[in-house]
């Protein structure tokens, strides 16, 4: 059961404004909107909402040069659009997709779906990534009624499922490419390798 006696905090750190939502103890509620960065005051939004409001709140100091005691707080829940934002500004870091051989056009086709199926100029939105590693292995499902034999190595997932090694990792290859894409200056990286998540 949630206590009355302490604060509870949710922020949302924007990448413009940090908006801090503040439930203190006897009901009260108190919002706050903080700049996100505003390095002549304060050099973490999220922490200086809270302060300011535990020390309006509480009317004792809360001084920026020591650690914010929690004592007194239930919870602190923090989301963030900074990252979504970045994706949609394309303001992150240049980007490779690496993905299982024989799926690198996968994320430009897509599932198919065509909402507007007769339009006769569809436009698709621009690829994150620059460029594609794809890498050579593969994981398949194990199934008892499958009719392609193969003689492969069998595992077991953390899901338990089993899963055969059709082809393992090229490590030497992968490297390689991995370090071409270093030289290049990409510095990010999306891994999509089939069945990875088991």
């Amino acid at each position: 059961m949630p206590s009355r006696d302490k604060f509870r905090f949710a922020i949302d750190r924007g990448g413009t404004f940090t908006d801090i939502w503040a439930h203190c103890p006897g009901g009260k509620i108190r919002v706050m909107k903080l700049l996100s960065e505003d390095p002549q005051n304060y050099t973490d939004a999220p922490r200086e909402g809270i302060r300011r409001i535990l020390e309006q709140e509480t009317e004792a100091p809360v001084l920026t040069s020591q650690p914010i005691d929690v004592s007194n707080i239930e919870w602190i829940r923090m989301g963030t659009t900074v990252a979504t934002n970045a994706l949609l500004e394309r303001k992150g870091a240049r980007m490779a997709l690496a993905i299982t051989k024989g799926f690198k056009d996968l994320l430009h086709i897509g599932n198919q779906a065509r909402p507007s199926i007769f339009d006769l100029e569809i436009l698709s939105p621009d690829q994150l990534y620059e460029t594609v590693i794809e890498v050579d292995e593969r994981l398949v499902l194990q199934q008892e009624n499958c009719e392609i034999k193969n003689q492969s190595k069998v595992v077991e997932g953390k899901t338990k499922e089993k899963l055969e090694v059709w082809s393992n990792i090229d490590e030497d290859k992968l490297r390689k490419d991995l370090q071409q894409l270093l030289k290049q200056g990409i510095t990010s990286l999306a891994v999509v390798l089939m069945h990875s998540y088991i």
